[in-house]
């Protein structure tokens, strides 16, 4: 027996509901006039009726928000007959986490009461005349993930979590004799991802050994061979074929651009890069700061507020697995339209509206939940990401110098901390492998996953506390690949591991011994802790009750043996495992496109089409989302992700751990797309330069995007893409310290035609600052102030811009990206709602012997909106100091300077910019209007 209790929303308060029936509307459901939304929770336990009582009113109801009814009947109706009236309730599948019921499971037992089992769930009443087919479709489009959820019509019965299946077959898999088509169709069959060719190197493996590898070993090898984990498309030898025609042997991608450019650069304050799970870098003296950003796309498009939520806790786990406490959050996100119809939908995805309603939410569920400021990203629409959004989490993490252990020693004990093993996240690493196909969801539902921050914050102290009483010798998470691939890495260090399953702790019995090995359930870090300490850790665990568990011990046998309840269920070679992979060789052909939309467009004035620009969802404000994060949490963030109604170039951090000074450092990123849009690698570091950050002192990450790696014309563009971004970062002398690589995101329709995401490239850039309190914003700030083009054509321009900064020079600044010097002008406006007057007036006779001209792309109108890397619109606040520092002499030894007025701030907020003072105004805009098309407000909400 078990009880129900649903919390149901005051009407006034039913913000669920009222957006179900506009998403109704959309898919021709006009006919339901309202929705209530009610929480349910299901509690199995010897629990008495006044206890039950006191749970819900001591941790579940909010006596000012929700009314609390325990039983069937909801709040404001009896039962299911009255007329117009239609209940649907959606509840989880069996085995999915569920992290409210784990924590009013937790709740129970620190109030005093029974233990007792808990499932929740969703009911939604509906109001209308809605035929049984139009629920099914509400159900089916709206209300229930099938992925990892089911619904009833009615009343729905929860499931709590029994055993399943048997927990100790292993199964021998016939390799031997197997041709090559045989051999793909078994990797097929078990969702392994591996080619025919690496699937003979198993079987040549196993041949050797005279015997048939088990379950546990072929999935062992496939996790660690995947494109997800093992990156083997940028290890591949490459046969690149350039614009010319000329063919170019590429020995490697990633070691032959973005490792041999840090290399290159040799930055001495680089700590680590490439080689554990966050790059790191100097901050000062006695701290270091770590970054990563990951992906998860795949299991987004599946589940989004699971895939979302669960991307942030493992970037997040991938800062303590450098030993390092987290402290800011990043994201950048790639849907599809959002006004598609649902016609248009490719059969078996989600709607791009909800699947950007799933990751926002995924997304502020973590961070919020775990104290951390979400601070910088970006979003951005494509007809492209329809079937295969992208989210790009990132973390940033602070540690004191030589503070992270990274050898696990012979005789070290496995230990396992966090959150219990379930069938959560299994082929993860290889599902993400693979294209999405339209009947994904029905073979691969095991590969979702679903976070609990709660966890993960106790777990994050524990890891801190441990780190400082130096009770552990080698750490990192448990991410892809679970127990599989965390304790196979770190086996490397120590040169052998030896493991057993039946110890590991289950949230569910049922679980067989490669699905205990392989899935990757959350909230979980693998420490080699030295038996000496492990008493010492074990009680800082219980501290915090924080499960610790003893799986195994490290050796030096070069071998990883896995048992259950005393059997060997896998014996394997560290050296196969790390070096049995075949290298792939490859072909790639670069095909320029260089298509691009004129602007402002045939007969579209420049005015309207600065108007187009703001309300373009790809520069729009992006304010509904921001304002779904806590950015201000630990009371570091100094410069916000916005700036009054503006965007912020980057945002400006100042850890708490460092109260003796006032650095900081600077974050932000940047976004391309098929190598037609800004270059991402000057974006990013423009975008934190901007905001203050010392150029000397800037590093970045690489995460690229990319379709199918075996098609040339795709490989192509990512080839191109990578030395484009090298080329970038050796100019700006800005190093790559971490990056991550995301391949064959792509979509396999009914028809069996491949759809390819357009090629993406997200660099994130974290800069120091010397003085937080002498960081700049982009909002003007002075009615009469000189506005100035700033033309970084070499680093020492980037210098003397930060130089001027120190100094105090400069009220406002932002860089020059989408929509050009129009957009850039016009963002400060709206930011401060103040106006500008922009006109080409020769610079004063005091400053030089010759008038640098002003650049040739505003120079014309047609380029009034180029997106022109490295400039930067200034806002100057002592002209005389200013224009001193960028005086130079040319080769004839005049003087020249590469700050180029173009007009001041005014009083009137009216935005103006023309050609020559002489001329008429090519724009002439209240900043009303051009707040009104940034906020896709009125006659923009369209656009």
């Amino acid at each position: 027996m078990h009880s129900r209790i649903a919390l149901t929303p005051y009407t006034e308060l039913d913000v669920r509901g009222e957006s179900l029936v506009q998403s109704a509307q959309t898919l021709g459901i006009g006919s339901l006039r309202s929705a209530h939304v009610s929480d349910l929770y299901f509690v199995r336990g010897a629990l008495s009726p006044q206890q039950l009582a006191d749970l819900c009113d001591r941790v579940l109801a909010d006596p000012a928000a929700h009314a609390v009814t325990v039983g069937l009947s909801s709040a404001r109706s009896v039962g299911y007959a009255a007329h117009y009236l239609h209940g649907v309730e959606v509840a989880f599948l069996l085995g999915v986490m569920d992290p409210l019921a784990l924590q009013l499971e937790r709740a129970a037992l620190q109030l005093g009461l029974p233990a007792i089992e808990v499932a929740t769930g969703t009911r939604y009443e509906l109001f209308g005349d809605l035929s049984t087919a139009q629920l099914l479709l509400l159900a089916e489009r709206l209300l229930c993930n099938t992925t990892i959820q089911r619904y009833a019509l009615g009343s729905i019965e929860p499931l709590f979590n029994v055993s399943e299946r048997s927990t100790t077959r292993v199964e021998a898999v016939r390799l031997s004799g197997l041709d090559e088509a045989a051999l793909a169709a078994l990797s097929k069959t078990r969702l392994l991802s591996l080619s025919a060719d690496e699937m003979r190197a198993i079987q040549t493996e196993f041949d050797r050994l005279q015997r048939a590898p088990t379950d546990v070993e072929l999935e062992t090898l496939a996790q660690t061979w995947s494109e997800h984990c093992v990156h083997k498309t940028f290890k591949a030898l490459i046969e690149y074929t350039n614009e010319q025609g000329q063919v170019e042997i590429i020995d490697g991608l990633l070691a032959s651009t973005i490792r041999k450019a840090t290399e290159t650069i040799a930055a001495p304050w680089v700590r680590s890069a490439f080689v554990d799970n966050a790059g790191i870098i100097a901050f000062d003296d006695k701290w270091d700061l770590s970054f990563k950003v990951e992906t998860h796309n795949h299991p987004s498009a599946l589940e989004p507020f699971g895939g979302a939520n669960t991307g942030v806790g493992g970037v997040i786990r991938d800062i303590m697995g450098v030993s390092a406490r987290p402290i800011a959050v990043t994201d950048v996100l790639c849907f599809g339209p959002q006004n598609l119809s649902f016609d248009q939908l490719p059969a078996g995805t989600l709607h791009p509206r909800r699947v950007k309603e799933g990751v926002v939410a995924g997304i502020q569920d973590y961070g919020n939940k775990l104290g951390l400021p979400t601070v910088a990203g970006a979003v951005y629409y494509d007809p492209g990401y329809t079937a295969n959004p992208l989210v790009f989490a990132g973390c940033v993490g602070i540690a004191p110098r030589d503070s992270h252990p990274t050898g696990a020693q012979n005789g070290d004990y496995v230990i396992v901390i966090g959150g219990r093993t379930g069938r959560d996240g299994l082929h993860g690493a290889t599902f993400s492998s693979d294209a999405l196909a339209h009947n994904i969801s029905q073979i691969v539902g095991t590969a979702v996953q679903i976070g609990n921050p709660i966890t993960q914050k106790d777990v994050m102290e524990v890891v801190i506390r441990a780190r400082d009483a130096k009770l552990y010798t080698a750490i990192t998470d448990c991410g892809a690949g679970g127990l599989s691939s965390a304790v196979g890495e770190m086996a490397y260090q120590s040169n052998g591991v030896e493991v057993e399953l039946a110890l590991v702790r289950l949230k569910y019995v049922g679980l067989q011994p490669w699905e205990i090995w392989l899935s990757e359930a959350q909230e979980r870090m693998v420490l080699a802790v030295n038996p000496a300490q492990w008493a010492a850790f074990q009680a800082l665990c219980n501290d915090w009750d924080v499960e610790a568990t003893r799986i195994g011990t490290f050796t030096d046998t070069g071998r990883l043996i896995v048992r259950y309840a005393g059997d060997v269920v896998a014996d394997l070679s560290l050296a196969f495992m790390k070096n049995g992979l075949p290298r792939l060789h490859l072909k790639a052909q670069w095909t320029p496109d260089s298509t691009l939309p004129a602007l402002p467009a045939e007969g579209e004035s420049p005015a309207d089409c600065l108007l187009r620009l703001l309300s373009d969802p790809n520069n729009a404000s992006k304010e509904d989302i921001i304002r779904r994060y806590d950015h201000e949490v630990r009371g570091g963030t100094v410069i916000k992700p916005m700036t009054g109604s503006g965007p912020s170039d980057g945002t400006v951090i100042k850890p708490l751990e460092t109260p003796e000074h006032n650095m900081g450092f600077v974050l932000a990123v940047g976004v391309g797309s098929d190598l037609t849009r800004n270059d991402p690698v000057c974006e990013a570091i423009n975008n934190v330069i901007a905001a203050g950050a010392d150029p000397n002192r800037i590093a970045v990450l690489d995460n690229f995007c990319w379709g199918d790696p075996r098609d040339p014309v795709q490989l192509g563009t990512l080839v191109t893409a990578a030395q484009r971004a090298v080329e970038s970062a050796q100019f700006h002398k800005t190093p790559f310290i971490s990056g991550k690589d995301s391949l064959n995101n792509m979509y396999v329709g009914l028809d069996g035609v491949r759809h390819n995401i357009p090629g993406t490239l997200v660099i994130s850039a974290i800069g120091i600052i010397p003085d937080v309190t002498r960081a700049v914003t982009m909002s003007l700030k002075r009615p009469g102030n000189k506005l100035y083009v700033v033309e970084a054509l070499s680093f020492g321009d980037y210098e003397a811009l930060h130089m001027a900064m120190q100094q105090n020079l400069i009220a406002a600044c932002h860089d020059v990206s989408d929509g050009g010097i129009a957009a850039a002008v016009a963002e400060m406006c709206i930011a401060a709602e103040l106006g500008a007057r922009i006109v080409r007036t020769p610079l004063e006779d005091s400053l030089a012997n010759e008038i640098q001209p002003i650049p040739a792309s505003i120079a014309d109108a047609d380029r009034l909106f180029d997106p022109m890397s490295d400039r930067f619109i200034i806002e100057v606040s002592d002209e005389v100091q200013f224009k001193r520092i960028f005086e130079t002499a040319d080769d004839d030894g005049k003087t020249v300077s590469m700050a180029i007025c173009i007009g001041e701030v005014v009083t009137e907020p009216r935005f103006t910019l023309a050609l020559s003072a002489d001329q008429a105004p090519l724009i002439d805009l209240p900043v009303s209007e051009l707040t009104a098309a940034f906020t896709r407000q009125g006659k923009y909400s369209a656009a």
